[in-house]
């Protein structure tokens, strides 16, 4: 996921979810806009980086939150330093990061055998997009809905996403209504005191219903992008 961001990014996962991810002018304000989404579940957490970690960040992370494992591309001698004082925490320097790689593979093993198949690369562009609604998104609700997309893909299905400034404010995973990973989603950002109002929503996947869109109308929800697709597209 933090692969997928040219700007400074800061990625924060738990059970193999991103509980929070965030986008900044360094990587010490979008570890915090990362960690403000969801401090909670962070807790025991695992963050990456797209840039290098110095000291004064590795001094933030380790006051803030307890960690498993710290993942970026490379880290100055002074904060391996510091980040040795703990001895239980993983730190994984992984060299520089190539910006959405052309060819990667996905492998799983299959009863009986082994399935490889391309992996999803692909990022959407503004071009990609497509208005079904009379009102238009404004240009910095443009900039979120393609982050809230880009988050959502690493999200387990049902996924929504709450996007505000580039920055989580509410991520609803795994449930089996849609419905209910919206509410979760919105949940998430009462809980830490986030607004909703004029924050922007990806879904993973279409809406069935309506209901999905009240939701978030009635959570605040200013705009929304999903892959739409079902019989009830015009309603929803």
């Amino acid at each position: 996921c933090v692969s997928c961001f040219s700007k400074p990014a800061c990625v924060i996962v738990k059970h193999a979810n991103p509980c929070g991810v965030s986008v900044a002018k360094d990587v010490i304000e979008a570890y915090c806009g990362a960690f403000k989404t969801d401090p909670s579940s962070a807790f025991g957490g695992i963050i990456a980086f797209n840039r290098e970690i110095n000291h004064k960040a590795a001094e933030l992370i380790l006051q803030k939150q307890f960690l498993e494992v710290l993942i970026a591309p490379s880290f100055t001698d002074k904060a391996k330093g510091i980040l040795r004082s703990k001895e239980n925490i993983r730190v994984l320097e992984i060299g520089a990061i190539e910006n959405n790689p052309r060819e990667q593979h996905d492998f799983k093993r299959v009863h009986g055998g082994l399935l490889i198949q391309n992996k999803d690369i692909k990022q959407v562009s503004l071009e990609d997009l497509q208005i079904v609604s009379e009102k238009n998104p404004t240009p910095s609700q443009f900039d979120d809905l393609i982050f809230a997309w880009t988050v959502a893909k690493f999200v387990k299905s049902n996924a929504i996403v709450y996007v505000k400034n580039k920055q989580t404010i509410g991520i609803g995973a795994g449930q089996m209504s849609r419905v209910i990973s919206a509410e979760i989603a919105n949940l998430k950002a009462k809980e830490e005191g986030l607004e909703v109002k004029g924050a922007v929503m990806a879904s993973d996947a279409f809406f069935p219903f309506r209901d999905g869109i009240d939701k978030a109308a009635s959570s605040g929800i200013a705009s929304i992008i999903q892959p739409g697709g079902s019989i009830r597209d015009e309603e929803v």
